[in-house]
């Protein structure tokens, strides 16, 4: 498993890559094919255990840039947190997890790449559905209030199936 903290992002293509470069990889991307529009997506997903009697949950952040139709790039980050596996206090740490990514590597993201070129998602792990439906408005109202666009299940999925693929 590679090591995923202090800023390390791990890529399935490139390994283990700072922030710096991980951005350097995404406008890298974009620049083949200027002409194509982008989705820029970051999402959060968490996996709760138990390891020697205590909870231990697994917040895995996947940020994602997708040229639309025509493939994608990318990168996640796993943290381990000894907390109880409380369903409202998951999604609420996976939303401010996205969210805090989203402060650091936006701007960045955006003097190598110009917003015209991409929409951002926050994609949050919460549907109509299942027992998160309660929270949907409350976390995407979190997200719009930072000035993001978020985006809940089915469309969700940068948090449901990228980051829940390392959890």
């Amino acid at each position: 498993m590679p090591d995923t903290k202090n800023g390390h992002f791990y890529s399935p293509s490139k390994g283990k890559v700072e922030i710096s470069g991980m951005i350097e990889e995404i406008a890298s991307f974009v620049d083949e094919k200027p002409s194509e529009f982008y989705s820029l997506i970051i999402g959060t997903d968490s996996q709760s255990r138990r390891l020697n009697g205590k909870a231990e949950i697994d917040y895995v952040t996947a940020i994602v840039i997708y040229r639309q139709g025509k493939g994608a790039r990318y990168f996640w980050k796993k943290e381990k947190r000894l907390q109880k596996p409380i369903l409202r206090d998951k999604i609420y740490t996976e939303t401010l997890m996205s969210l805090d990514i989203a402060q650091e590597i936006v701007p960045r993201v955006r003097k190598k790449v110009s917003p015209a070129k991409y929409d951002l998602e926050i994609h949050i792990d919460v549907g109509p559905l299942g027992p998160t439906r309660e929270m949907i408005r409350e976390v995407v109202g979190m997200v719009n209030g930072n000035g993001y666009v978020a985006k809940t299940k089915p469309d969700s999925w940068g948090a449901s199936s990228v980051a829940d693929k390392h959890t």
